[in-house]
């Protein structure tokens, strides 16, 4: 009976302990997402290093093959912001789970480039982004992106009234 007793004990400890880092991971995951944030408002190749994997996947609408790794995101933002070049994403709210993060964006900024072919109109433009991020080890792996394009393009002009 003592034996059963310890070995209970040990794995209420266990199992405390792997709450425990899971909570860390969950919560730790949520602080790099909010370092993301910082990294796509200002561009920062440093920040893109340390925390983008070199081999992680970005899937967005509107591009047949996914870009990776650090400079593929830096090429998502250079793309964002020829078109928008004062674009800002706000960090709403996140939900986390394990190495799974759902982010919502708001990003706004002013049409003053040419965006997907469209010319500047310079339009203020406010929209929702839906996003789900991978982490391992600290660090993103996996991106699905799904910004209201929509939405977007109606507020240019470009795209069918609402």
């Amino acid at each position: 009976m003592n034996d059963i007793s310890t070995s209970i004990d040990f794995l209420k400890i266990k199992l405390g302990l792997l709450e425990r880092n899971l909570i860390m991971t969950i919560e730790n995951n949520k602080y790099q997402m909010k370092r993301f944030t910082d990294f796509i408002n200002t561009a920062d190749s440093k920040l893109a290093e340390e925390l983008i994997a070199s081999d992680a996947i970005f899937y967005s609408p509107g591009k047949d093959d996914p870009m990776i790794g650090p400079m593929g995101y830096l090429a998502v933002i250079d793309m964002m912001r020829g078109g928008f070049p004062d674009i800002q994403w706000t960090l709403e709210e996140t939900v986390a789970e394990e190495e799974m993060v759902a982010a919502r964006f708001t990003m706004r900024g002013t049409h003053s480039g040419d965006f997907y072919g469209f010319p500047a109109t310079n339009k203020k433009i406010q929209v929702q982004a839906m996003n789900f991020y991978k982490f391992s080890e600290g660090k993103i792996v996996k991106e699905y992106g799904q910004p209201d394009l929509l939405g977007l393009l109606q507020q240019i002009g470009a795209g069918p009234k609402g």
